[in-house]
């Protein structure tokens, strides 16, 4: 194989890690995955139904091998009708893998990619003004055919097109979806240019390397034959045959799933810049697939790389490089960390094009993780709450065309804070919120935020300060795209998780057609939805709302933050 892998661990980690690979020696792990035996996650029917249901990811790299000259050849074909972009919509498992591809592969040389998977509505409008720069190819990707978000971007783009084209509007766009979904059967009825039919046994966020991920990377130019064929390989090197202690994807899931065990459960991810977007799609796979049944391994990604004295006992460290990407002073804070005892995962690929095989090896060592931890690695049963919860909300909005909303407790000028227990003031308020941390815990971020270069850089301030403070992990998840990844943790984890929720009025907006609401209403509905949800599962969650300027609130929001871990400093975590 082209990448390299090493562990580095206390003598006595590195003992429990091997105690477990030769438990999955004598369990036959690797030949009862290879079988798909479901009773390695679980153990009523209806759960190995599930399972068994899930398991279609481990032939993909065949599969789409055989798939390959189909997938070229219609690349092919858009370039010669003259389509020279393509906007991919889609949420969590179906647009993760693309977002890689857009970001890691910008000028591959077939269109150019974009990925689309917010309901945020200057993200809306800046995704239709690049539209309509040149000739556009759209793609709408939803495994069940029923994910609202993109339906309604499907809908929205669909209504300005048959303003243009009129019955030939159709022929812009492309569905990705199963077979006999909704969204298949409006492909049909508006005759669009082409449906791709997955296989209906892989789950979203396993289907990075089949129509999901591969045909947008196809219409971008990406060079296929070699991703696949590393992939293959890879599969090899996970395959039947490796025992746990030699296969390539096993043995890091032992040693994430062990490691876990022992307390050890914050995977955080350091990844050079080259494939840094590679950091979400775990962040969605690790997340989803293991934060259930009160455990799980918790993905921080994109978290500032700190001095060793930020960080507790309960970190796993991975180092995803491309080869020569590395120097200080990275690599000197690696080494204080592993001198400390911190265990260290390298993983090191040989150009971009390895973010195919590590795709594979990351699913493999999810499910072997998800076994260890006994869970099912293949089902999101906490999901589904926030959407209903957001769907009761629009259903209120349209009967009585408006979206219900609480008093804000207390303000602070461009802060307005919603909570139970309101302090003196916002910064006793946020004192109060964070001296609720539990040791061994972490804080997120939920920003329903307009993704810009500003925003992100006080966003991570924020979050740096946070963690240097607390010595806890810290995440940052911008609504809904979180909701389809770690909102399942948050819901499904270790109850040990502070959420501070942040909401902003929308300087513009859009309409989703054939509803009587906006993009900002759908978008405020998924806040709510899922403020109300974490709320319900007992989890400390505070919704601070952002006025005026986005940049100068969350500037206010660190003074205050800072206030307030000064205060707390003197104070034990709960």
């Amino acid at each position: 194989m082209p990448l390299t892998f090493g562990f580095s661990a206390s003598p006595k980690d590195e003992a429990a890690v091997n105690e477990r690979l030769d438990a999955l020696t004598r369990d036959r792990f690797v030949e009862r995955l290879w079988a798909r035996d479901a009773a390695l996650w679980a153990g009523d029917l209806a759960g190995q139904a599930a399972v068994r249901g899930g398991l279609g990811w481990l032939r993909a790299p065949v599969a789409m091998t055989d798939a390959l000259p189909d997938l070229l050849r219609f690349a092919a074909e858009a370039q010669q009708a003259g389509y020279r972009q393509v906007l991919h919509m889609g949420m969590g498992g179906s647009s993760l893998a693309p977002l890689v591809f857009e970001r890691t592969f910008p000028t591959a040389g077939g269109l150019r990619l974009s990925v689309l998977d917010t309901t945020d509505p200057a993200t809306i409008l800046a995704a239709d003004r690049w539209a309509a720069g040149a000739r556009t190819l759209f793609i709408v990707a939803s495994k069940s055919g029923t994910t609202a978000e993109p339906l309604a971007f499907g809908e929205y783009f669909y209504a300005k097109r048959q303003a243009a084209s009129g019955d030939r509007a159709g022929e812009d766009f492309i569905v990705i979806t199963d077979s006999g979904t909704p969204l298949a059967r409006q492909a049909e009825e508006r005759r669009y240019r082409r449906v791709f039919t997955n296989a209906p046994d892989v789950g979203g966020r396993y289907s990075a390397l089949t129509y999901f991920g591969l045909v947008p990377a196809a219409l971008a130019g990406v060079d296929l034959p070699r991703m696949l064929e590393r992939a293959v390989g890879m599969a090899e090197a996970c395959g039947p045959s490796d025992p746990p202690e030699r296969n390539a994807g096993v043995r890091l899931g032992a040693i994430m799933g062990e490691l876990a065990r022992r307390g050890r459960d914050k995977v955080t991810f350091i990844v050079s810049e080259a494939v840094a977007t590679f950091g979400i799609w775990l962040e969605q796979l690790l997340a989803e697939s293991t934060g259930k049944q009160g455990t799980g391994l918790l993905p921080v990604a994109d978290e500032p790389l700190g001095d060793v004295g930020a960080y507790g006992p309960d970190r796993l460290f991975v180092h995803l490089r491309r080869r020569g990407d590395t120097g200080e002073p990275v690599d000197g804070r690696l080494r204080a960390l592993r001198s400390a005892g911190h265990p260290l995962i390298v993983v090191e690929m040989s150009d971009t094009i390895d973010v195919a095989p590590e795709f594979f090896r990351w699913e493999i060592a999810t499910a072997a993780a998800g076994a260890i931890l006994g869970i099912n690695a293949f089902d999101q049963p906490n999901v589904q709450e926030s959407k209903d919860n957001t769907n009761r909300l629009l259903d209120v909005v349209r009967r009585e065309r408006r979206l219900p909303e609480p008093a804000a407790s207390q303000t602070d000028g461009t802060l307005a804070v919603y909570t139970d227990a309101p302090g003196a003031n916002v910064a006793a308020t946020l004192a109060e919120f964070f001296r609720a941390r539990r040791p061994g815990g972490y804080i997120a971020l939920l920003a329903y935020l307009t993704e810009a270069p500003g925003t992100h850089r006080r966003l991570t301030a924020i979050r740096a300060r946070l963690r240097d403070t607390t010595r806890l992990a810290t995440t940052l998840g911008y609504g809904p795209r979180y909701l389809h990844s770690t909102g399942q943790y948050h819901k499904g984890g270790p109850a040990n998780g502070l959420f501070l929720l942040i909401t902003t009025d929308e300087p513009e907006d859009a309409a989703v057609p054939g509803q009587p609401y906006t993009f900002g209403v759908f978008k405020r509905a998924q806040a709510l939805g899922d403020f109300e949800a974490l709320r319900r599962h007992g989890q400390p969650a505070l919704r601070v709302h952002l006025r005026g300027p986005v940049e100068a609130a969350l500037d206010r929001l660190e003074d205050l933050t800072a206030a307030a871990l000064a205060v707390t400093r003197e104070f034990p975590a709960t």
